[in-house]
């Protein structure tokens, strides 16, 4: 009797079979049911049984078109070595492939077949909602401040009670420090809805066909590790951190270091990682209420410091400011609305000063339990991307939206491992700031670093092609400079 399975759950059953064939899992049933779910048939004596693909089915019951993916092995190669370093890496490359696949999966609901450069507004999608970054630095480890309302100000101790009931709310303290990794899979929609200039506001009143629907995937573990891969409108970008540095992979930058501190995905915060998410706010002040959707909320407000904010700016730009706000419910204890703005300010050579504001609004919705964790499965955000300076007729404000939902999610994956989150080689030599991503004209990259990043980098692989020249194994990867 054939089963049908979510893919994570096939995965996470071949993750298991492979480390301990004898061992077996139990299905979670608050773990949330994949729309792209498969057969695979139980392995008998010997042999492996693998099944032809089908059409995958979502959970609305649209049918989409079949996708041949390659067939999974319960367990590790039969004539592979045994050594322990060698296993290692080979499941290492096996989750990585796993991981590329649900990618691919998700990537195919778009009917996109443009280029991906053809469309700004497909970069600038991705651009500014793909990877954010959350205001500053915080770590999972950094324990949560201890209620006090002596030499403390009323503001400070309050956000600190806040924070107690969302935690609380979310599953509690200690369910949540038993989570050593996670795993999470949505949908997403993009559209930039209208432009606003000084002269005339163009609004995009087909809505349904401008947007771009793709997918993600997000890989979490601790320490302060986290890998996301988004595809949207026939692109993909990658971003990821590995404890030490944070790095983003685009069609149009390639592979770069982001500067500043280690931070954690924005994306995380929204309702994906309860636990960061207090944590972000452990310095808050809580600054008042305010309704959301008829819901009474308290409001906790987080300033980047300083010293964060220097770090993260680079040359001609300047990062101003960058403010974080959460809407935490006074009836549930639970986020459901976040909302950051960060102001850069640029300046070039022999003329006046730009501005850009970027404000991003997060609206949480539908939580529900996953293995005692409450997880908001669905949401909204809107962004406002507002520049002004120069002169009043240069003003510009665009206006874009993302609808998402999640589809799967999972803690303590087995044989999760710190290979799914190496950087690649060529982000030691390049960084890019966070200007970047501004559209036209605006974007900023040091000339000198990227000049000096190409003769070094250069150089490691000239030697590298001498040495290793008849080394089969070894992949060279070369930038374009």
């Amino acid at each position: 009797m054939e089963r049908k399975q979510g893919f994570f759950s096939a995965l996470k059953e071949d993750v298991v079979r492979g480390l301990s064939p004898g061992r077996s899992r139990g299905r979670s049933p608050s773990r949330s049911v994949s729309p792209r779910s498969g057969l695979m048939r139980r392995r008998r004596g010997n042999a492996y049984h693998l099944p032809q693909p089908e059409a995958i089915i979502s959970r609305s019951g649209s049918l989409r078109p079949a996708e041949a993916l390659s067939p999974l092995m319960e367990g590790p190669d039969p004539d592979a070595s045994d050594g322990g370093d060698s296993k290692m890496e080979r499941w290492g490359h096996w989750m990585k492939g796993q991981l590329c696949r649900a990618s691919s999966v998700t990537s195919s609901s778009s009917s996109s077949s443009s280029s991906v450069f053809q469309r700004s507004d497909l970069r600038l999608l991705l651009g500014v909602l793909g990877a954010p970054l959350a205001p500053m630095h915080v770590s999972n480890n950094d324990p949560l401040p201890h209620l006090s309302i002596k030499d403390t100000p009323i503001e400070t101790s309050s956000a600190q009670y806040i924070l107690q009931q969302y935690t609380a709310a979310c599953g509690g303290q200690k369910l949540q420090n038993a989570v050593l990794n996670a795993y999470a899979m949505g949908k997403v929609r993009m559209i930039a809805s209208d432009i606003e200039t000084a002269t005339k506001v163009i609004k995009n009143r087909n809505s349904s066909k401008a947007s771009e629907c793709g997918g993600f995937v997000l890989w979490q573990m601790d320490p302060d590790m986290w890998y996301v891969e988004l595809a949207l409108g026939g692109s993909k970008i990658h971003a990821g951190c590995n404890g030490k540095v944070v790095w983003r992979h685009t069609p149009w930058l390639g592979p770069h270091a982001a500067k500043g501190p280690v931070r954690p995905l924005r994306r995380a915060l929204q309702g994906l990682d309860p636990r960061t998410t207090a944590r972000m706010f452990t310095n808050a002040r809580c600054i008042g209420e305010k309704k959301i959707n008829g819901e009474d909320c308290f409001i906790l407000k987080l300033c980047a410091d300083p010293q964060t904010l220097k770090a993260r700016s680079e040359g001609p730009a300047e990062i101003i400011r960058h403010v974080l706000f959460g809407y935490f419910s006074q009836k549930t204890g639970l986020l459901v609305h976040l909302e950051d703005s960060h102001l850069t300010r640029i300046q070039t050579n022999g003329g006046d000063a730009v501005y850009w504001e970027t404000t991003i609004n997060s609206f949480l919705h539908d939580y529900r339990p996953v293995e005692g964790i409450m997880i908001p499965h669905s949401g909204r955000s809107v962004v406002t991307l507002f520049r002004f300076g120069e002169t009043a007729m240069s003003h510009t404000k665009t206006r874009m939206e993302e609808v998402w939902t999640i589809e799967e999610v999972a803690f303590n994956v087995p044989g999760l491992s710190l290979d799914c989150f190496i950087p690649p080689a060529e982000i030691r030599f390049s960084s890019v700031s966070e200007a970047s991503e501004l559209p036209h004209g605006e974007r900023v990259r040091t000339a000198v670093a990227a000049v000096a990043a190409a003769a070094t980098y250069r150089a490691k692989v000239a030697t590298m092609e001498k040495s290793h020249d008849n080394n089969i194994n070894n992949i060279v990867l070369k930038m374009d400079i």
